[in-house]
């Protein structure tokens, strides 16, 4: 295992281009780790996600549950709470087979709930982490997650996961931030990679300190993977119903997130997030008050729902045991 192998975890928000950037890392010659998450109808160009760490983020993040996307300012420690020393010890043997490339990629926009874990596994095996975090615009990630997602849903629960998405964006883009300013980074707009991926990438590979195989500037396969037409979900503010304060929360959030593109440790736009995650919390807790009698009254459903169910299992438990007695 060589001591000088580095991570570039790819990460940001669901739906943000994390799958095009990490299929054109891996057509610039760096190595995803085998086997990779099959394509489907959600994403026919291919995830290039390991699949051991998509199921291993999955086992420890969705018993909690935390989302992929997740709205809670208390995700990050939720997350944390749930990483033991055997967790960490999966993660150890399992990373310390993939270092044998100079350079890989890990894909998983999940990873950031639990940053500090890679690191920890990846500094005690002698690698070097970087992330590439990837930027789209929250009308633009919520109107795609919808189209992926929930298409099959009524009008009134998609305006609702509508407004849960905006606020998931915003506070995953805090979360990021705050995991990733302790190393190399790099920001990448999505309109960049699909607009100019060579001026895209050359920025990024330079700010990671990684490199590339071959020639940019000759017919590259990147060329036929990634293209405009790969931008479908181009909406605005106008498209979605989220309140007036959110909607200026994520718009703000969003220009201070574009600034760490060419400069990934800006103080001021740190600071800015600092200031804006302060907000965001302070309007989480304001509504989760104001929606408390509605939250204990869908737990109340949920309950209800689940007794009768296991009344129903347990007399259809006893009949079959009647019946067996009768034999």
């Amino acid at each position: 295992m060589p001591t000088n192998a580095k991570l570039v975890i790819v990460t940001g928000s669901g739906r943000s281009g994390t799958s095009s950037v990490a299929g054109t890392l891996k057509r610039l010659g760096l190595h995803v780790p085998q086997p990779e998450v099959e394509a489907d109808e959600s994403n026919p160009r291919g995830y290039y996600e390991p699949l051991w760490v998509t199921e291993f983020h999955k086992e420890l993040l969705n018993p909690i549950p935390v989302r992929t996307i997740d709205s809670r300012p208390t995700a990050t420690d939720r997350a944390a709470e749930a990483v033991t020393p055997e967790v960490e010890q999966r993660l150890h043997d399992w990373l310390a087979g993939q270092l044998d490339h100079p350079q890989v990629v890990i894909k998983d926009p999940r990873e950031f709930w639990v940053h500090d874990l890679w690191l920890r596994v990846a500094g005690g095996l002698g690698a070097e982490v970087t992330t590439l975090t990837m930027l789209r615009h929250p009308t633009e990630v919520v109107r795609s997650r919808d189209t992926a997602y929930l298409t099959e849903q009524t009008p009134a629960f998609r305006r609702q996961r509508e407004t849960t998405n905006v606020a998931a964006w915003v506070n995953a883009a805090f979360e990021t931030e705050r995991a990733t300013r302790g190393h190399r980074r790099a920001f990448v707009p999505y309109a960049d990679l699909v607009g100019d991926w060579r001026a895209a990438m050359a920025r990024a590979g330079e700010q990671l300190a990684i490199s590339y195989d071959g020639d940019l500037a000759a017919p590259h396969p990147v060329d036929d993977f990634v293209d405009q037409r790969l931008n479908r979900s181009q909406v605005t503010w106008d498209d979605l119903e989220v309140a007036p304060r959110l909607r200026d929360l994520a718009e703000r959030t969003w220009t201070a997130m574009n600034t760490l593109v060419t400069s990934p440790h800006d103080e001021a736009a740190v600071a800015e997030l600092q200031a804006l995650r302060a907000t965001y919390v302070e309007l989480y807790e304001f509504a989760a008050a104001l929606a408390l009698d509605e939250t204990t009254a869908q737990v109340g459903r949920v309950r209800r729902n689940l007794n009768r169910k296991l009344a129903n299992r347990d007399k259809r438990i006893a009949r079959l045991e009647e019946r067996l007695r009768g034999r």
